[in-house]
């Protein structure tokens, strides 16, 4: 009897295990058009951060309203004019891919929210994601994901 006890809570630990990995993207949906840049639920891009900050620094870093750029139809943040200027200059060569949308997610025909602490650049471009949890899983396989990644965000950026 107990094994069979035993074997009944395997499949309830998974159920729940699923639960827990599945949640944070449950409110996830597709991005619209007006969506095309993530704000992280915020008045910013990418929650304020400075997109620039990943190349020059290689950290994620707080932008500041005193220096901000309109881009895409969504306010950027930066540390610095410096930081600001170049991104002006050529916004493809610092902005995130997929609009800032985390790119694991996308790869899998949806978006989700990031953390700016879980952030890969992969052959010159920028990819967020939503938990360091999910970039461990992106990390397993970046050129398959970029690739989906790539054709689903034709879609999911209409």
């Amino acid at each position: 009897m107990a094994t069979f006890i035993r074997d009944r809570r395997v499949p309830v630990f998974l159920t729940g295990l699923l639960l827990l990995v599945a949640l944070p993207f449950a409110s996830a949906g597709p991005a619209g058009a007006a969506e095309r840049v993530n704000t992280n639920d915020s008045a910013f891009a990418i929650g304020g951060y400075d997109p620039v900050a990943y190349f020059t620094t290689g950290a994620p870093a707080r932008g500041l309203e005193a220096f901000a750029h309109t881009w895409n139809g969504a306010t950027w943040l930066f540390v610095s004019a410096a930081h600001r200027d170049l991104f002006a200059g050529d916004p493809e060569a610092y902005a995130p891919q997929y609009g800032g949308w985390c790119s694991w997610a996308v790869a899998h025909g949806y978006t989700a929210r990031i953390d700016p602490d879980a952030w890969d650049i992969v052959d010159g471009k920028l990819y967020l994601n939503f938990s360091t949890f999910t970039q461990i899983r992106w990390r397993l396989a970046p050129s398959r994901y970029i690739a989906d990644g790539d054709a689903n965000w034709l879609r999911l950026s209409q």
